[in-house]
């Protein structure tokens, strides 16, 4: 989930230039609509954590880090290989923890188009999260939550919109749309049509779900050929990297995109359809190292001071990776390392962490909660740099999916905390601040929809392009 691209005219504003998962402007553009849900809870409770603490948290954190970081070398990439774990039967919290998931989508289903609201309540879709609906009606098929019937018609009725929908310039899917009407639009803007440029690394995660969906049921793979086929991607890729568009002033901007992560996670979707992005798949070429609480992190050199770019080291690329592929496209032993880090905070502050981004319940609306960003360990910030550390939180689709990863001591109290403190009526909330103690209610379909697919993975025992026969 990255809107980075490289290099990106400082000048522009956040709403025209960013690339990559647009949920962040989607989040920033529907400030009105949060505002109003919001006025219509309960007062915001007070801080629990006492400003001292808050402080020493901060002090902690920002003398954990160390440059240059130990490296992931090339043996030790090679010497922790990944490990399909077996099939195991969910318990009967993890089952209860999908159907939890699933009432997102029950609720903001549209049955005119089969495609998912991003956030609850509001008729806006990117193709980044309507991959996140794909992976979540394919879980809840198969961990028996909806009928094989009721699959079979909502799945066929999406791909032959997917495959019919109006396209930017006639190329590729827009960034954003009403999700009821179809209608090409920009942010937060329901009702007018504009085509506003395409996300390569949004439609990367669609790749490995089209891929995903074809291979397991054959009868279904005309029709994801036929959402492929609809797509022009010719610049979609170049000089082995990928590329997405925006629009400034009536001009369009086309420039690389991605960083270390989200960069590799989706440009493996695209060569699972024969594009050329070797560059955009090589997990060195940019990479360096930061020691955070000891731990060796793996970071892209690329950052906003040099290319213009955030370089966010988040928690979900390496989860959706290892889920879906069995870490392709990034290296386990980088994914061991960021969890590691994470464990190692908790360790020494007693905050239980879990980080990503994702969308607030308050502005800014969304952030990026990051283990490294910008030279700066910790730092939740948001798409123009504004630091919000105080809104710092754990990510209930980081715990769920870690867990499901690597089934550790740390992972189970993540797991515990979540299942403690963010259930809804509607699906699980995004996560709970560190310094406020109280959950974080934005509701939204990737947060659901990973959950969902995390607990596929464990009951099938393996990555889910490997279950499903991609590449057989």
């Amino acid at each position: 989930m990255s809107s980075d691209f490289q290099p990106p005219p400082k000048s522009l504003s956040i709403l025209s230039s960013v690339g990559g998962v647009v949920t962040a402007v989607i989040a920033i553009a529907i400030l009105n609509f949060w505002s109003k849900q919001l006025s219509q809870s309960a007062p915001v409770e007070k801080p629990k954590i006492s400003i001292s603490q808050e402080a020493e948290t901060a002090a902690i954190d920002a003398k954990s880090a160390t440059l240059p970081g130990t490296p992931v070398s090339p043996s030790q990439i090679t010497a922790t290989p990944y490990i399909a774990p077996g099939v195991e039967k969910l318990t009967p919290e993890e089952t209860a923890t999908a159907r939890q998931a699933w009432l997102y989508f029950q609720r903001n289903w549209n049955d005119e188009t089969c495609l998912v609201n991003s956030v609850d309540g509001f008729t806006s879709v990117t193709m980044w999260d309507q991959a996140a609906a794909i992976a979540a009606l394919v879980s809840a098929r198969e961990l028996n939550i909806v009928p094989v019937a009721e699959f079979e018609a909502k799945m066929s009725k999406m791909l032959k919109t997917l495959a019919s929908m109006p396209l930017y310039k006639g190329e590729l899917p827009n960034k954003v749309y009403n999700a009821k009407t179809l209608l090409p639009v920009n942010y937060g803007q329901l009702k007018k049509r504009e085509e506003i440029g395409w996300s390569a690394i949004d439609l990367g995660r669609m790749a490995i779900w089209l891929k995903i969906v074809g291979a397991k049921y054959p009868k279904l793979q005309p029709q994801t050929d036929a959402v492929w086929k609809h797509w022009r991607v010719k610049r979609l890729t170049k000089n082995g990297q990928m590329y997405g568009t925006a629009v400034v002033e009536g001009k369009e901007q086309y420039n690389q995109e991605g960083r270390l992560g989200y960069e590799n996670y989706a440009a493996y979707g695209l060569k699972l359809w024969g594009l050329d992005v070797k560059q955009a798949l090589n997990h060195q070429s940019h990479t360096a190292f930061v020691n955070l609480y000891g731990e060796g992190v793996p970071y892209d050199r690329r950052d906003y001071k040099n290319s213009g770019a955030n370089n966010y080291v988040l928690s979900e690329p390496y989860i959706l990776d290892g889920i879906e592929t069995g870490f392709q496209a990034l290296p386990k032993a980088y994914a061991d390392r960021i969890l590691a880090a994470q464990e190692a905070r908790y360790r020494a502050t007693k905050q239980l962490t879990a980080v990503t981004e994702d969308n607030l319940d308050r502005p800014p609306y969304f952030v990026y909660s990051s283990l490294f960003v910008n030279g700066e360990p910790w730092a939740t910030i948001t798409d123009t740099q504004q630091q919000h550390n105080n809104l710092r939180f754990l990510s209930a689709k980081a715990a769920i999916g870690w867990h499901m990863l690597y089934n550790t001591a740390y992972t189970r109290q993540l797991f515990d905390f979540a299942q403690t403190n963010l259930k809804s009526q509607t699906g699980w909330y995004n996560g709970f601040y560190e310094s406020l103690r109280q959950p974080n209610k934005a509701l939204t379909a990737n947060n659901n929809g990973v959950i969902l697919e995390s607990l596929l993975y464990k009951q099938v025992g393996q990555p889910l392009t490997i279950w499903a026969g991609v590449g057989r």
